[in-house]
């Protein structure tokens, strides 16, 4: 559950996204640019795998959260948070506001709150069989869409066209080279392995749990 200052702020965020303007999925932003690119791996990369808070970290932007790490390299790092949902949106009003179709377009997708870094930048987390512009493999059968790709994955996801599972996030966190391995070594982070089922399982209460259970796997 998001503390209530960052709650608000993401339903703030989510609704400028469901209004005329969303300069999240505009192709300017550097950090959108730079996920779009094919994830470079570092050795050992992270990517792929969950970031999971312990209990030292108070922080309330990330106490108890789960991340999932898109990219692991040089450069830094960068990750989605995937359990903290903030509010289902229609996805009928949402495709007409963008001018994109939305004749026979039912049901809605949770967006979640994906870190406190752009907070107006949306990427969907999905299984790997589908893509469209942008769409990155990060590991195994998971791939990430970022700007601008985004509405027509959810265009897709809409008429039951786009992939099988997905996560659809709002803002990412990221790192410094070496800053994350620093708090790693601090003991603010442990990583675990990741798979489809606990990434896209929606009981998202359980998932901290869940994730943390797997440490035994790491030793």
């Amino acid at each position: 559950m998001l503390p209530a200052a960052l709650l608000t702020r993401a339903v703030a965020v989510l609704g400028v996204l469901a209004g005329l303007t969303w300069a999240g999925l505009a192709p300017s932003s550097p950090a959108a640019a730079g996920a779009a690119r094919a994830i470079a791996q570092a050795d050992p990369s992270l990517a792929g795998q969950f970031l999971v808070a312990t209990d030292t970290l108070r922080d309330p932007r990330f106490a108890r959260t789960v991340f999932y790490m898109v990219r692991h390299d040089g450069a830094g790092a960068m990750g989605l948070v995937v359990n903290r949902p903030v509010r289902d949106m229609p996805l009928a009003p949402l495709l007409r506001k963008f001018g994109l179709a939305e004749r026979g377009v039912t049901g809605s997708v949770r967006a979640h709150y994906g870190g406190p870094v752009e907070i107006g930048q949306g990427f969907i987390l999905h299984t790997a069989e589908y893509a469209t512009q942008g769409t990155s493999l990060i590991a195994g059968d998971i791939a990430m869409t970022p700007p601008p790709g985004v509405l027509t994955a959810l265009s897709d996801i809409a008429r039951g066209a786009g992939p099988r599972k997905s996560l659809f996030a709002v803002g990412y966190a990221g790192w410094a080279p070496g800053q994350l391995e620093g708090e790693i070594e601090q003991g603010t982070w442990i990583t675990v392995p990741a798979d489809e089922a606990l990434l896209f399982d929606e009981d998202s209460a359980r998932k901290w749990d869940r994730a943390m259970a797997r440490r035994r796997l790491t030793i």
